[in-house]
């Protein structure tokens, strides 16, 4: 797939089929848009192409607010990982808009001309059933068929009852990590939500009581971290190799506690230097609440618990 991060440096391709959207989270509902996308483009013969917008829109739309930034803002996917997904799904081009308050400022027209026809070439356009654009949000699919002779190209909208048969939406996947719930979020969005971060030095308590940890320093703010508990990940290194883990999220009241949250994983039947390197988790079950215990040998004791029932949950033992 080739990414283009700018719209003047987009090779014009007259063929093109063509969605549009944020896709944050690249969710099962998203999903049916791109396999759709593709086996359309597979039947005319032009290239798949997905036009995204970064920031999000809600960044640059969203009222000044204190920090930290409200959840809703959050967001499922970093840059990187949202590429990544659509790449799966057979996209032959990404065209990412840099998304500007003066961007926001161009009308539907503006939009259809400017970047659906003369930037990119579009012969078809694929859009689910709520699609909006332009300022004010617009144009839509109405819109865009009472001008698609006028346009030179085809529209084509993904029905409602498609989309919401699978019930899903990035604010209810939001929603279900603020309260912990991963099943829910991964059974929205296809795949086990995950998190990459580089693996910085922390208090290294962990190594005093047996249970060493790699503290994951996420670098993009704006990435939803779930809610504070513990959890079983598979946890990727840099080398490629797969481990299973436990993760703490949370303030670790037992031994002092922090002022600012950690994300701290366990790597099971590990050894090795992970310190300065990226760590990619994904989210697989809950295990518990993080709680503060009476002392260390019962916090010893809870995380053999957790690492008996992690394993039950990766590994099935």
């Amino acid at each position: 797939m080739d990414i283009i991060r700018d719209p003047a440096q987009f090779p014009h391709l007259g063929n093109a089929v063509v969605t549009s959207g944020t896709f944050d989270g690249v969710h099962v509902g998203h999903q049916q848009i791109l396999r759709r996308l593709r086996e359309v483009a597979d039947q005319s013969g032009g290239p798949a192409v997905v036009i995204t917008y970064w920031p999000h829109p809600r960044l640059v739309l969203a009222p000044p607010s204190t920090h930290p930034a409200p959840m809703e803002l959050h967001l499922l996917n970093t840059q990187e990982e949202r590429s990544q997904k659509l790449a799966e799904y057979g996209v032959d081009y990404l065209l990412i808009i840099p998304f500007t308050q003066e961007f926001a400022a161009w009308t539907s027209e503006e939009y259809i001309q400017n970047i659906l026809l003369r930037t990119v070439g579009t012969s078809k356009l694929v859009i689910g059933y709520d699609h909006r654009f332009g300022k004010n949000r617009e144009g839509g699919f109405d819109y865009l068929s009472q001008h698609a002779d006028r346009y030179g190209m085809t529209v084509e909208e993904i029905p409602r009852e498609d989309v919401d048969a699978v019930g899903v939406s990035s604010t209810r996947i939001r929603r279900a990590l603020e309260a912990g719930d991963v099943a829910t979020a991964n059974r929205y969005l296809g795949y086990d939500y995950p998190l990459t971060g580089t693996v910085v030095k922390g208090r290294q308590l962990g190594r005093t009581i047996g249970w060493p940890t790699a503290n994951i320093h996420c670098e993009e703010p704006m990435k939803l971290i779930p809610a504070r508990g513990v959890y079983a990940v598979m946890a990727t290194t840099v080398a490629g190799t797969h481990h299973a883990a436990m993760l703490n999220i949370g303030v670790r009241p037992t031994v002092g506690g922090n002022l600012a949250q950690t994300v701290e994983a366990h790597l099971l039947d590990f050894d090795g230097d992970l310190y300065d390197q990226p760590l990619t988790v994904q989210f697989v079950a809950r295990l518990r609440d993080e709680q503060k215990f009476e002392g260390l040998d019962a916090l010893k004791a809870q995380l053999y618990l957790d690492a008996a029932e992690a394993r039950r949950h990766l590994i099935g033992g």
